[in-house]
């Protein structure tokens, strides 16, 4: 695990500046701590470097990226694991293949220069950013995993390909611009993003499940981008008839999958803990990693002294119940504020939630207690709908024989048992986009809270920036960088697993809430639930055995009951997050301080992204009387999104990052 950085010129008779790319390295330190490298090709133009994060193979020289064939001809950087590669670097090598070291990231020129790019990619198997450059096509490769587990920005300017693990890394190049887009700023202010977009004016993501491919043509370069995965149901006209009732086919095709894919994560050359909550994915992967390992597994648990919403208490009964090792640490609602600034450093996005802190603070106490690798809990909600906004979704499009007064119901349950997240997981007012409607059959109730918090977001920009998104749709600019092709014919609970997936997932989750605070502790995070071939599988599981009833995720309940308290087994979905804001005094003073330094006039002023009337007039309606607590809910976030985009002006535009970039280096002693 670490960070990868690179530029690749327009004229290949531009030289690749070393000590740029050792900068780039460098800003990213937090991801790599345990040594850099870079390499040139001085008559190509195109340069890379990386800066390491040892847990494969700790030699320190022989596991040094990036790395080159023996004749030159393909370079790679890695940044991520890639499972099974003992076996894969064991049938190479019988295969002719030359290894020169123990590092899974090698594996991947040898499967490049065998296969071929696009019969490798199957090969591929885990969470990684790969750059891979070929000297005969004279192209640059870019491949991200296919749920976006590891980050990969890029950007072109002044003929310029410029790539990193960080949007930080791009901004360490000179030649890159770094300024707020309208739209951008318009999606921070909101929470959801584009698919494929950032805060910053034109630069990227790689999606996830794709590949950016540049080649040069004529002293200008072609980039082009192509999708090689992506999380495809079945349509509902060819979901297996035979198999649609047979509960035991796919419980048991759940526990044989999860357990190959918790087995592959635990490989490490050094010590594997498990991140635990109180929800049951996490307590699922505890299980599995203790009943898989032979001595007691670390467990680290996060605590939070709201009474709503620690999960302590049943955490530690699920440690009990495997022997692990527990270690809670409790953290205080005020707290959590004092660490905004520096999570925002490392998420480069805003965040609507102090989870992101409170993660933040987890990954360094991990680091402090000597582990570089955790297993998480990731991703479970998303392959067996275990979300409030997937059941509302089932309820309300997919159950066409339901009766009305049953489907009233159900709805009223749904209200009650998720009174803690509605305005922030569940829009208080069912809202339609027509978009998006359009695109999917409704609007997936996981995009209406924040599409409802997009009406405040014009009233806050500043007036010029208001002026040119005027009549701006944030629904339409979701749905239009969404593959409409993945949506037709599906299951409506399909539909909706796919839009999160495509937005939440990877826009918050493994973003804010997971790659980007664990590494800026150098800690790694690995998400079995995400590996493709169980998510392979579950894309056929029928919507029926995902939720039956009133109980979400029923299959794989089923499937790991044996692992589970009764008391977990039997629980019904909580959503893991950090108390709103105005929940407790001392955290909304905490806020409130914040607020008082970045949203000033003179900030404001100087940032040029608000309208301080506007800013004030959010405030008052928070405040006011009248506003009901959800809505409160819904504005605690508007209010972090607002400090967030301020914090990051500060970081990213204000700031010389070339030149802090430089000065890292030097004090690493990271030369070239």
């Amino acid at each position: 695990m670490c960070g990868i950085a690179g530029i690749f010129n327009a004229d290949p008779e531009r030289p690749v500046d070393p000590e740029t790319l050792v900068a780039m390295a460098a800003i990213q330190y937090h991801r790599g701590p345990d040594g850099f490298g870079y390499r040139v090709q001085e008559d190509r133009g195109v340069g890379f470097s990386h800066a390491r994060l040892s847990i494969i193979d700790l030699d320190e020289n022989r596991g040094r990226q990036p790395f080159l064939m023996e004749d030159g001809s393909i370079m790679t950087a890695v940044n991520g694991e890639l499972y099974d590669y003992k076996r894969i670097r064991a049938d190479l090598t019988l295969r002719g293949a030359k290894f020169r070291t123990k590092s899974d990231s090698e594996m991947v020129m040898h499967l490049y220069r065998r296969l071929g790019l696009e019969d490798a990619l199957p090969h591929f198997r885990g969470e990684f950013g790969i750059a891979l450059y070929d000297r005969e096509h004279d192209r640059l490769v870019l491949i991200r995993d296919r749920f976006g587990v590891k980050p990969m920005y890029f950007t072109e300017a002044n003929g310029t390909f410029v790539f990193g693990s960080e949007l930080k890394v791009l901004f360490a190049h000179p030649d890159v611009p770094r300024r707020f887009s309208d739209a951008g700023l318009y999606h921070q202010l909101m929470q959801t993003t584009v698919p494929g977009a950032t805060a910053f004016e034109g630069v990227h993501q790689v999606k996830p499940g794709h590949m950016v491919i540049v080649e040069r043509a004529h002293g200008k370069l072609k980039i082009r981008e192509e999708k090689y995965w992506d999380m495809d149901f079945p349509l509902a006209s060819e979901r297996a008839e035979h198999k649609a009732e047979d509960e035991e086919y796919w419980i048991e095709g759940v526990r044989s999958h999860l357990m190959e894919a918790v087995q592959l994560r635990l490989e490490a050359d050094v010590p594997v803990a498990c991140y635990l909550s109180g929800g049951i994915d996490s307590c699922i992967t505890l299980g599995l990693a203790a009943a898989t390992q032979q001595s007691p597994v670390k467990a680290f648990t996060i605590g939070f002294d709201d009474v709503e919403y620690d999960e302590t208490a049943i955490a530690r009964e699920m440690a009990e119940s495997v022997g692990a090792d527990q270690d809670v640490m409790t953290l205080q609602a005020d707290h959590l504020y004092d660490n905004f600034v520096e999570t925002l450093w490392h998420a480069e996005r805003t965040i609507y939630n102090t989870l992101g802190v409170a993660k933040l603070l987890m990954s360094r106490h991990v680091n402090k207690a000597g582990y570089k690798v955790v297993v998480t809990g990731e991703g479970s909600d998303e392959l067996f709908a275990g979300y409030p906004a997937f059941r509302r979704d089932l309820f309300l499009h997919g159950l066409d024989t339901l009766p009305e007064a049953d489907r009233a119901s159900w709805q009223q349950l749904l209200s009650e048992s998720n009174k803690l997240v509605t305005g922030a997981m569940l829009a208080q007012d069912e809202l339609d986009d027509p978009a998006l409607t359009g695109l999917v059959g409704f609007t997936p109730s996981c995009l209406q809270p924040w599409l409802a918090t997009a009406v405040h977001v014009p009233g806050l920009l500043a007036p010029e920036r208001r002026e040119r998104m005027e009549g701006y749709e944030p629904g339409t600019a979701i749905a239009d960088a969404l593959d409409g092709d993945m949506l037709e014919g599906r299951h409506p609970l399909d539909k909706a697993q796919y839009v999160w997936i495509k937005t939440m997932l990877e826009g918050q989750i493994l973003t804010w809430g997971g790659d980007r605070v664990d590494m800026a502790n150098s800690m790694e995070a690995r998400p079995p639930f995400l590996d493709h071939h169980l998510a392979e599988f579950a894309a056929q599981i029928p919507p029926t055995m995902r939720i039956k009833g009133r109980t979400e995720k029923y299959v794989l309940r089923e499937a790991m009951k044996g692992v589970l308290p009764r008391v977990l087994y039997e629980r019904e979905k909580f959503a893991f997050m950090a108390p709103p804001a105005h929940t407790d005094p001392k955290k909304w003073a905490a806020m409130k301080a914040l607020a008082d330094r970045y949203l000033s006039d003179e900030a404001i002023r100087e940032a040029g992204l608000l309208d301080p009337d506007g800013v004030r007039r959010l405030f008052q309606l928070h405040e006011s009387e009248d506003t009901p607590a959800s809505t409160q809910v819904q504005l605690d976030a508007v209010i972090n999104h607002m400090i967030g985009v301020q914090v990051l002006h500060e970081h990213f535009v204000a700031a010389d990052l070339p030149r802090i970039a430089r000065r890292k280096a030097e004090a690493l002693g990271w030369r070239p």
